[in-house]
């Protein structure tokens, strides 16, 4: 038994939510028992706001009280308690030996930050001895354990991120994180009717992907899937289409020049006055104020361009006041522009290409899409646009990288 290559397997809320959806679940498992591999399932909260268990209904019950987040973080991780518990009676139901096991019980020890916590280390122990007797353990994902005894929660989507951790922790044969769409999507489906479903993507494009507003998987469970080499498979729970093979960057060649668009909205810019380039010394100092003092208040920055005589930068709304007042602070005269999206072609094989930009501005500009500031890296080109063509500039450049053929 302890033989057995061990596959984790990790089932989203709309699956775990239903009686179809749970016997999906148990098909799926029967399956790699008949395969003689050694399953390890992990699961999310039931359902989507609004179902009695879902993470941001529980949320709802207290509001934005209690204020202390070690309170939320324990409100918040029973949702996934409740699915582990619920998977391993459906899971006994169908002649499988499952057992449900908390994060803590499974070995998973945080940083201590709460509701954004990261995986420090993986004691997997008790996992590894319910597989060598048989045993189905079922994972309640999203939350582990500060090394102080206190229940964490990894942030929204943390549920893969549980997957892809207990993977490299097992040395898992494969990751397998089940939705409810066939793989990763050129394109969010929802944004473009063109959008098709990737055979094979490479690690980094999928962190990318993560990274500038896709969903489809969080980004710390791309970054693991990037660092290890873990092999990671997106597939459908209910069909038998293959799914999206994630290669790692040595055996992956793409292509195309592009593979991807993603989409992030809820995007403001911030200008802000600097002392004139001419005075070097004042004009960096002003710079480096700006930064620490952002960075002291914890606003992420994004797409940030220095000039002349200005500092641009852009940043999540949500952060926009917090960000106002250290520039109060530090008596410099800015200018916000809210109601913006960021949108990022993705793709491995742009690197060192020449046009791609050229065919980015030409697509957009066909489409009548404004361009307010571009960033690039070798693996994908960003601009920042207006909020209500966000979806017109996700359009215009899948058609024009013939993303859906």
């Amino acid at each position: 038994m302890a033989g057995r290559p061990i596959v984790v397997m990790k089932f989203g809320g709309t699956s775990v939510a239903t009686p179809e959806g749970r016997a999906a679940i148990a098909n799926r498992v029967t399956e790699a028992l008949e395969l003689d591999r050694a399953p390890v399932i992990v699961v999310s909260a039931m359902g989507r706001s609004g179902a009695p268990y879902a993470t941001d209904t529980l949320l709802g019950l207290v509001g934005e009280l209690p204020a202390d987040p070690r309170e939320r973080d324990l409100l918040a991780s029973t949702g996934e308690l409740i699915s582990a518990v619920v998977v391993a009676h459906e899971l006994r139901a169908a002649g499988i030996d499952a057992s449900a096991f908390t994060g803590a019980e499974a070995g998973i020890v945080t940083d201590g930050a709460h509701e954004n916590a990261a995986i420090m280390e993986i004691h997997p122990g008790t996992l590894l001895a319910a597989i060598a007797r048989g045993g189905v353990p079922v994972v309640a994902g999203f939350q582990g354990i500060a090394p102080d005894g206190r229940v964490t929660t990894l942030g929204r989507g943390g549920s893969d991120t549980t997957a892809c951790a207990l993977g490299v922790a097992l040395d898992a044969h494969a990751v397998e994180i089940y939705t409810d769409v066939d793989g990763v999507m050129t394109a969010d489906p929802r944004t473009c009717g063109g959008a098709a479903v990737l055979d094979v993507i490479s690690a980094d494009e999928l962190f990318q992907m993560a990274k500038h507003g896709s969903r489809v998987v969080h980004m710390p469970a791309a970054e693991l899937a990037l660092a290890s080499g873990l092999a990671v498979r997106v597939r459908n729970t209910y069909t038998d289409h293959p799914g999206t093979q994630v290669a790692d960057i040595a055996s992956y060649r793409p292509a195309s020049v592009a593979t991807a668009v993603s989409h992030s909205t809820g995007v403001a810019r911030i200008r802000v006055d600097l002392p004139p380039e001419d005075d070097a010394a004042a004009h960096m100092a002003a710079q480096t104020r700006v930064f620490r003092s952002m960075a002291d208040a914890a606003v992420s920055l994004d797409m940030f361009t220095p000039s002349a005589a200005t500092l641009v930068f852009t940043l999540p709304e949500a952060d926009v006041d917090r960000a106002c007042e250290v520039l109060r602070s530090l008596g410099m005269a800015h200018e916000v522009r809210g109601r913006l999206a960021k949108i990022t072609l993705v793709g491995a094989g742009m690197h060192g290409v020449p046009g791609v930009m050229a065919r980015v501005a030409e697509s957009l500009a066909e489409a009548g899409v404004n361009v307010l500031q571009v960033a690039d890296s070798h693996t994908t080109i960003s601009v920042l646009i207006a909020a209500d063509e966000a979806d017109r500039a996700v359009g215009a450049l899948h058609d024009g990288f013939g993303l859906g053929e």
